[in-house]
């Protein structure tokens, strides 16, 4: 976990968490539960991600607690229905998101369409207004390190403020393999055009170790002070078990979810 201390760890993962519950049987129920749990004795999550049927419930449950509202465009596909997927994110919008997590159309990209997928994204952007636009590229399904190289220089360039892994509905989600590739395009957006970007790894993440290896590459390189919830965020659900019981002392579970 590096030389850092569960606590350690823990202390500074609970800010930068996009607590999700993305399940294909989500009910009502489970998002009051989710908003619940999203601010804690140690202090609030950064977002709680939900499907976008559910956020209007999510944004009246988390008025008035700093935490965010962020839901998923183009979910879980990537598919190449922009006129669908702009009008899906203005709904969103309308109905209080203050965080689009949108796929973009990776297959496209990965066939050669590159053309397609930039105007995509360049469309949501502006349906999103002054909302937080995270693309995710589904970064296992891409495979090759090149084209992720590529494709975050494509969601970059068509106005995203965040680029995230993966879904967390495909076999290979966040790898810190993709995470340096994507780290690094972000390290030279901030060089050679002055503008920082986000990043979010997503699927998988559910340990205290997890969360270690993702902060301690950011850190390398991006530098040491880089990270904040402005910069970073895991997208989990079973993360926080983990965090809050390295904040209580408790030997912290494997957890379960996105």
């Amino acid at each position: 976990m590096t030389d850092l201390t569960a606590a350690d760890v823990a202390r500074r993962a609970l800010p930068l968490i996009d607590l999700t519950n993305l399940d294909d049987h989500c009910q009502d129920a489970d998002i009051d539960a989710l908003c619940a749990r999203a601010v804690t004795d140690f202090g609030a999550v950064a977002a709680v991600c939900v499907w976008p049927r559910f956020v209007a419930r999510a944004a009246s449950c988390l008025a008035g607690s700093g935490v965010k509202v962020a839901t998923v465009v183009n979910f879980p596909d990537g598919g190449d229905k922009t006129l669908e997927v702009v009008a899906e994110t203005r709904q969103a919008v309308a109905d209080g998101a203050d965080e689009i997590d949108l796929v973009m159309p990776y297959r496209a990209f990965v066939s050669g369409r590159r053309g397609f997928a930039e105007e995509q994204i360049r469309r949501v952007r502006a349906a999103c207004a002054d909302r937080l636009l995270k693309v995710i590229l589904e970064t296992g399904e891409i495979g090759d390190p090149l084209l992720i190289h590529a494709a975050a220089g494509v969601a970059i360039g068509a106005g995203a403020d965040f680029i995230k892994t993966s879904t967390g509905k495909v076999p290979v989600n966040a790898t810190l393999e993709a995470a340096e590739v994507m780290l690094t395009v972000i390290e030279e957006t901030r060089r050679d055009h002055g503008r920082d970007v986000g990043f979010k790894p997503a699927g998988g993440i559910r340990t205290l170790e997890d969360a270690a290896g993702y902060l301690a590459l950011a850190d390398k390189i991006m530098g040491a002070n880089w990270v904040s919830a402005a910069t970073f965020r895991f997208g989990a659900s079973g993360l926080l078990d983990a965090v809050l019981a390295g904040l209580d002392g408790a030997p912290a579970p494997s957890g379960e979810g996105y």
